[in-house]
């Protein structure tokens, strides 16, 4: 087994424990519904580790992942199942995965950015068709063009670390998830034109966190602070963190054939990108630099 997967293997199994550990011993994990006590080959722990580490692996799909590991890691995975029974067992981990999660959130330091990407399940002449996303996904629009799909919402701070997501439907309004995304943030938020807004303004000032945006061409000049200028012509470190979560990551792709396994898709990929021991981040000393200078 790879140094990393053993490190999120530990992880993982050290969060299952405590997640599990008061559950009754004649209960097996499904989603919070009681099952037959039948014993179970593939461990959950075991279970949100593929899961997980398929979005480091570089491979392309799970199921290319699944069988390299059936293949080649047999040992480190003695309970590996067939995959249709593998396929299977993803909606009962849906939980597990979700709050994995939360544990790897970082800390707000009182510097946040926020903004969205679209999620695209399939192309937009083809909605009519999809049966999986059927009355669920929604037809909108973003700065690449028209798509069929979702969006993702995220906060992040300075040195890339996942603060909160939120999950909408495609034609919905960036600004409407903005309050129970930053139900935790403090300090400043930055974000593009497209959350400027002076009721939110406001709901998030009275909340202890300023929204600083830019500003469109029909609008007044707005006072910002110099380190506020800086700061949001950085806001790029999140398009680069949004990157990395479509071409790594996989968190984007159009071969879905269940809602939840979608979620646990979606989920697993932003676990993923927590675990990366490096991320994007602000270099402050050229910040330090250009204060000087002015």
């Amino acid at each position: 087994m790879h140094y990393c997967t053993v490190e999120v293997y530990t992880k993982v199994d050290d969060f299952c424990k405590d997640f599990l550990g008061s559950k009754s011993k004649r209960v097996i994990y499904s989603g919070g519904k009681r099952s037959r006590d039948r014993k179970r080959q593939l461990s959950v722990s075991e279970l949100v580790t593929i899961l997980v580490t398929f979005h480091l692996s570089g491979h392309k799909n799970l199921k290319q992942y699944y069988l390299f590991l059936c293949n080649y890691h047999r040992k480190d995975y003695p309970g590996l199942v067939s995959y249709s029974c593998f396929v299977q067992l993803i909606p009962t981990a849906l939980d597990l995965t979700y709050g994995f999660l939360q544990t790897m959130y970082g800390d707000c330091t009182g510097i946040s950015f926020i903004d969205s990407t679209p999620l695209q399940v399939c192309k937009p002449k083809r909605a009519s068709r999809n049966k999986v996303f059927r009355g669920i996904a929604t037809i909108g629009k973003s700065t690449i063009g028209w798509f069929f799909g979702f969006k993702l919402h995220i906060v992040v701070n300075e040195v890339g670390d996942l603060l909160s997501f939120y999950f909408t439907s495609a034609n919905t309004d960036d600004r409407k998830p903005v309050p129970a995304l930053t139900a935790k943030i403090f300090g400043k938020l930055f974000a593009d034109k497209g959350y400027i807004s002076k009721k939110l303004f406001l709901e998030l000032f009275n909340k202890n966190l300023k929204l600083v945006t830019g500003i469109k061409d029909n609008m007044k000049n707005a006072l910002l602070e110099f380190n506020e200028k800086i700061l949001l012509r950085k806001r790029s470190i999140i398009e680069t963190i949004f990157d990395q979560l479509k071409n790594i990551c996989q968190v984007e792709h159009s071969r879905h054939r269940s809602k939840v396994n979608f979620l646990v898709n979606l989920i697993g990929a932003l676990a993923a990108y927590s675990l990366k021991p490096t991320k994007p981040a602000i270099n402050f000393n050229q910040i330090q630099t250009a204060l000087i200078q002015n």
